[in-house]
């Protein structure tokens, strides 16, 4: 007993870069391979620039590497980020040096390997990348005060300079036009330090280092990411979601035309709308730790085949040179397969898409991506309807999609029909529904009326009579104006219907006969979206009640009720080669059968002419009554 105290007594007398320093050493014996260090040096030393003895990174040199797009402006966004996780797991050390330390723990959080390290594995990465996004107002006593005047009007014009200066932070940022979440008692420090300094002597694989922003958990809630700065990291995200591993980011860049960077903005306006549907002029992070897990689970994704760049140097030869790691001991874990460094891809890669839709391009695709796994969209989408193309029909529906035996995307676009019917086909479309409706939904950014509903279907397509298709892995979604993802529900199983009335996702299916005494109309679900039989309307239903096969929204807690007019729709198949052939195979065995039923009716046909003409006389059984008189 006393021997422990006597050693916890030691401990509190650790300093902060001490910790800082044999974590880092922790970092790179148990999360990179021998040849991974290597390579991580390599590229460190080759680009850093030297003072005072001390080798670091400046912006430039971060940006140049990671081959950040100018055109978008997210390259000093991406340098505060990472002068924050540097001083990982000390904020009070922050902004710091990108020292070659510093760097391996941007490296390590960046691409996820942290669970190597500490307890569970499953920290949450999220709350420490808002910190590092984020500004901070110490004069927000409460969470539901507002922030001072002069942190609105700096974050409203995009000057978090001018942020920085109206919280009066006392340690200022090395990062220009941006500041960093500092800590907002200093005498707290000592006691945080303390509790952090034994839970990292302690093997520093606690999960309490890694949660020790977490240490005062209202502060966190006076923090806010400005709009600007979120919209320019939106942007960047979305270019780098189908980034694979060592696969260069020039390439991406090189295809940022005005139109793109246009498209990409539309996405990102979607996007931030569900974050701030007051026109906030921030993001809280109430609100950041809400709509990411529900509508954007996959956002950061991208960040780690970016990182993944520190980890392969061209100016190595493999073939010649022997790794060896300079940061302590080996590995005292084996290290998967998994983990070797990728290689880069000796022949080009496939197109992301096989070719553009009306709805879905590749501004879209990444969207989508935010909420569905990469490695079923991207280079795995095939076309199966084109509603431009094949024609605005049920039939055509049915036989473009239903041979797909595997999961499939539906997209629908269209513009926002008046509160009141305006002209026949749009009346009539009305009458189908309930007289009594809820109020249009938010428009967002968007002047046009546009909006964009889409469902993820995880089943084969077919038709249904009493029973819905579709399982527990079905999505609703909204892409714009709001972007918001409704995930399925097992209160309810009626996900999907096809039938001749229309399609719908969250509606149970319509009865074959009216029910005497009961409403003729559609029924619809609480949350769900309704595709009339014609192709031509549409309406996405929201019940802030639930109850229905998909949950409500997590952020917009009203009832809304969009009705539209249907511009276009398309289906896409998710899969590769194998899915297309069985597609193919069975067209091929309808067409046969097809080929094989026309003949045999044709025959039929043949034989019921045959013994008409035999009984007119006209031909055959030429014995028969009827013939020539003697």
């Amino acid at each position: 007993m006393g021997q422990r105290h006597s050693e916890e007594q030691g401990a509190r007398h650790v300093s902060t870069e001490q910790l800082s320093h044999e974590l880092a050493l922790r970092f790179a014996r148990k999360c990179f391979t021998p040849l991974e260090i290597t390579h991580f040096k390599d590229i460190f030393r080759s680009l850093a620039d030297e003072q005072d003895g001390i080798h670091y990174w400046k912006e430039d040199t971060l940006c140049r590497f990671l081959v950040i797009p100018d055109a978008l402006g997210p390259g000093p966004l991406v340098y505060q980020m990472a002068t924050y996780l540097g001083a990982f797991p000390f904020p009070s050390l922050a902004p710091s040096i990108l020292t070659i330390e510093a760097m391996l723990k941007v490296v390590v959080i960046m691409t996820e390997r942290y669970g190597r390290v500490l307890k569970n594995g499953k920290a949450d990465r999220n709350k420490l990348l808002f910190r590092s996004l984020a500004v901070f107002d110490r004069r927000m006593s409460s969470v539901h005060e507002k922030p001072s005047q002069e942190l609105l009007d700096a974050l409203r014009e995009g000057q978090p300079e001018s942020a920085e200066m109206a919280v009066a932070s006392p340690i200022q940022s090395h990062t220009p036009r941006f500041s960093i979440d500092q800590p907002a008692n200093d005498d707290e420090e000592e006691e945080d330090d303390d509790e952090l300094a034994l839970a990292a002597l302690d093997s520093l694989d606690a999960i309490e280092v890694f949660k020790l922003d977490q240490r005062d958990d209202t502060k966190i809630h006076h923090a806010q990411i400005p709009v600007d700065n979120f919209r320019r990291l939106l942007m960047l995200l979305l270019i780098i979601a189908p980034l694979d591993a060592q696969e260069s980011l020039s390439g991406h860049a090189q295809r940022l035309t005005a139109a793109r960077v246009k498209g990409l903005r539309r996405v990102a306006d979607s996007i931030l709308w569900s974050f701030t549907p007051e026109q906030n002029p921030g993001i809280f992070y109430h609100s950041f730790n809400t709509i990411i897990p529900a509508s954007l689970p996959y956002l950061f994704h991208g960040l780690s085949p970016l990182f993944e760049h520190f980890l392969f140097s061209k100016n190595i030869d493999l073939s010649k040179r022997r790794s060896k790691s300079s940061f302590s001991t080996p590995s005292s874990s084996p290290i998967k397969p998994s983990s070797t460094i990728p290689q880069v891809p000796d022949t080009p890669l496939e197109p992301l898409l096989p070719q553009e839709g009306e709805i879905l391009d590749l501004n879209v695709l990444s969207q989508l991506a935010f909420f569905l796994k990469g490695s079923n969209l991207f280079r795995r989408l095939r076309p199966l309807y084109m509603g431009g193309d094949a024609g605005f029909s049920m039939g055509s529906i049915e036989q473009k999609v239903f041979n797909w035996r595997a999961p499939s995307i539906l997209l629908v676009s269209g513009t926002r029909l008046p509160s009141e019917p305006d002209g026949a086909r749009e009346r009539a479309f009305a009458d189908t529904l309930a007289a009594k409706r809820f109020p249009n939904s938010a428009s967002g950014n968007s002047i046009s009326g546009r909006m964009v509903f889409g469902a993820y279907l995880d089943v084969p397509w077919k038709h249904t009579y009493k029973e819905a298709i579709g399982g527990s892995d079905a999505l609703l979604f909204q892409l714009e104006p709001i972007h918001e993802v409704f995930r399925a529900s097992t209160i309810n199983t009626d996900y999907a219907t096809f039938t001749k009335h229309g399609i719908s996702f969250g509606s149970p299916p319509p009865q074959a006969r009216p029910v005497s005494g009961l409403s003729q109309h559609s029924t619809l679900g609480a949350v769900s979206l309704l595709l009339d039989a014609s192709l031509e309307f549409g309406v996405f239903n929201h019940d802030n009640n639930g109850g229905g096969s998909f949950h409500s929204s997590q952020t917009r807690k009203s009832d809304w009720q969009d009705r539209f007019e249907i511009e276009s729709l398309e289906v896409w198949g998710c899969g590769g080669d194998e899915e297309a052939e069985k597609q193919r195979a069975a067209w091929a065995f309808e067409d046969r059968e097809a080929a094989a039923r026309k003949t045999l009716r044709m025959g039929k046909d043949v034989e019921s002419d045959r013994a008409l003409l035999e009984m007119a006389g006209l031909i055959g059984n030429h014995n028969a009554s009827g013939g020539s008189m003697g």
